[in-house]
């Protein structure tokens, strides 16, 4: 199923209608890794972008963290409304953006750009040009970008679909010239129901 298949905004709804966002395997009640990566970023950070954050808590935490401007954005109507709900009071503080990533079309740009396991679904080259096109669009000139996805001895499918494996280094080459890699980290994530999957984390910046 390519990410611009019709079929798949279903896919997603159907998958958080049947285990709710904390059923995902890749839910986090606080994604821990990604807070301490984006606490360490330099520079000014104003403006954060989740994208694939549908199940994510981290729009709340990054309205913690003192972002002027969060904004999530998922193919799946269910998931942003769940992430919604769980926000709570502050989720009008939120920007709620469901969109397919490949044709979104940013109206802002974003010193934080943070998906965490949304790119690696994309397996097909004319889908990750089509991301990249829209992380160049979207990212600062002196922002960063967060990616995570599994590592490749993670797993080879999630959700009942094909997904594409990455180390740091060949997800640089991936996103082409554009981008550097600042540094790679390497995470065991726990699944709520207890067993473990392998996660790479790219820290990039724009090339010089």
């Amino acid at each position: 199923m390519n990410a611009s298949d019709p079929g798949a905004r279903g896919h997603w709804d159907q998958a958080y209608i049947q285990k709710g966002p904390a059923g995902v395997s890749w839910f986090e009640e606080v994604p821990t890794v990604s807070l301490d990566l984006i606490k360490a970023l330099p520079g000014l950070k104003d403006s954060l972008i989740d994208v694939g954050g549908g199940a994510s808590r981290l729009a709340a935490h990054a309205l913690r963290l003192g972002f002027d401007h969060v904004a999530v954005l998922d193919l799946s109507a269910e998931a942003i409304a769940r992430s919604r709900a769980a926000v709570g009071s502050d989720a009008d503080r939120v920007e709620w953006i469901v969109s397919d990533v490949t044709i979104w079309k940013p109206g802002r740009r974003y010193d934080v750009w943070h998906d965490r396991a949304a790119f690696h679904f994309l397996t097909e080259e004319v889908d990750r040009a089509a991301y990249v096109a829209r992380l160049d669009a979207a990212l600062s000139d002196a922002g960063h970008a967060i990616i995570a996805t599994f590592a490749l001895d993670g797993p080879e499918r999630c959700s009942g679909l094909p997904v594409r494996r990455y180390s740091p280094e060949a997800l640089v080459e991936t996103l082409g010239p554009r981008f550097r890699l600042v540094h790679g980290v390497r995470h065991e994530h726990r699944t709520p129901w207890g067993s473990t999957q392998a996660f790479q984390f790219s820290v990039l910046a724009r090339a010089a």
